[in-house]
């Protein structure tokens, strides 16, 4: 399964809290209509 994902690790459950947390904030009030994929750079492949 590590091999599969391109940083060769599973992520950390901080590493989504994080993206969630940056949305619900200030800091992406200009950000509109854009998912936020955090999966270790799967879907680059």
């Amino acid at each position: 399964m590590l091999s599969s994902i391109p940083c060769g690790r599973i992520g950390a459950p901080d590493e989504i809290t994080n993206g969630i947390v940056w949305l619900l904030s200030d800091e992406s009030r200009y950000v509109n209509g854009h998912s936020l994929i955090i999966d270790g750079g799967t879907l680059c492949r």
